[in-house]
């Protein structure tokens, strides 16, 4: 997964693409094994471009997503936030609800 910032990521919403975002800060634990678990799915899923950020650099990103906590992933269309996932349950399921979007 590509590190992205502020910029990167203002540029996917202004110019209206896709992509996966993944939102962490180093010291979560969940966050990371949520990350080894997109690591995986980016592995098996090769129509969205995944990144991710340090949500601790970005206070900005997370008032304009609204993201309470992290791990948190973000499922961006076209610009536009379909989905916003707290709750990483498992490989199987992060691999589901992102092919999902892509139909």
């Amino acid at each position: 997964m590509d590190l992205y910032s502020q910029e990167d990521i203002l540029h996917i919403l202004e110019e209206k693409k896709s992509a996966i975002l993944y939102f962490y800060t180093p010291l979560c634990g969940t966050c990371q094994v949520a990350g080894r678990m997109l690591d995986v799915v980016e592995q098996m899923i090769h129509d969205w471009s995944f990144g991710k950020s340090d949500l601790n650099y970005m206070p900005e990103v997370a008032k304009l997503f609204s993201i309470e906590s992290v791990p948190c992933l973000l499922v961006i269309r076209e610009g536009i936030v379909l989905e916003k996932i707290y709750a990483f349950q498992s490989v199987p399921y992060l691999y589901s609800t992102i092919k999902a979007f892509s139909e």
